[in-house]
């Protein structure tokens, strides 16, 4: 694993500002946080304009999520089944983040934990489980998040991170 001294270093939140600060952003509040980093709302002091900031813990999960946007931003995918991507803007290999615009509801994110080209090689019965978990996650929702993976997965991308806090409907 490649690991720079200053990501050693530093914490998200350090990381962040060192990011807003070569580029003339200031954090405007935290957004969320999970397992795989966090992410913070950001405005230009150029152009007033809004942007998402997601800070990893991890370099897999950052070079996975880059990766996904990577590819999404390649095929101009915007949307799927209605639903908001967030657009990638820039990223950053050394600070492991990555700027993107913000969207609302309904919207599809957080790749950190997406496989792409090939599917999780998960059991049968972890496969099983999953999707009942899932169904109780999502309720009557299930089948719609479920389409939305399918759209994802003919381009290659297999979420595995799935929950209502990724794939967000209307409320």
């Amino acid at each position: 694993m490649r690991l720079t001294l200053g990501v050693f270093m530093s914490t998200t939140l350090e990381r962040v500002e060192q990011y807003c600060g070569a580029r003339d952003l200031t954090i405007v509040h935290r957004l969320g946080f999970g397992v795989h980093g966090s992410v913070f709302a950001t405005q230009s002091h150029v152009n007033g304009k809004q942007s998402a900031i997601k800070s990893y813990e991890r370099e897999t999960h950052y070079l996975r999520e880059r990766d996904v946007y990577l590819r999404l931003r390649s095929l101009g995918v915007t949307n799927i089944r209605g639903s908001s991507v967030p657009q990638l803007l820039e990223y950053d290999d050394n600070l492991w983040l990555i700027e993107m615009t913000i969207v609302a509801r309904p919207f599809v994110l957080d790749f950190a934990g997406a496989y792409l080209d090939h599917p999780p090689d998960f059991s049968e019965d972890v496969l099983a489980e999953w999707e009942t978990e899932k169904r109780e996650q999502f309720g009557t929702q299930w089948q719609d998040a479920k389409r939305i993976l399918n759209e994802l997965e003919l381009i290659g991308v297999y979420m595995a991170d799935v929950n209502p806090g990724n794939i967000a409907f209307e409320e």
